[in-house]
């Protein structure tokens, strides 16, 4: 359980850390990230419909 909640802090401390040094490479990813997810989602919407259909 150690390990976990350091790896997690040293995960928040590394994405502040990208964030406050690039904040538009930070913005880009995020934005990247939130593509994947709604591709992803419109990609299960897509299958279910043809499988009701």
């Amino acid at each position: 359980m150690k390990l976990k909640k350091i790896l997690t802090l040293l995960g928040v401390a590394l994405a502040v850390f990208f964030i406050v040094t690039q904040p538009a490479g930070a913005a880009a990813s995020i934005q990247n990230i939130g593509n994947i997810l709604y591709n992803a989602a419109q990609s299960v919407t897509t299958f279910f419909t043809q499988v009701i259909h």
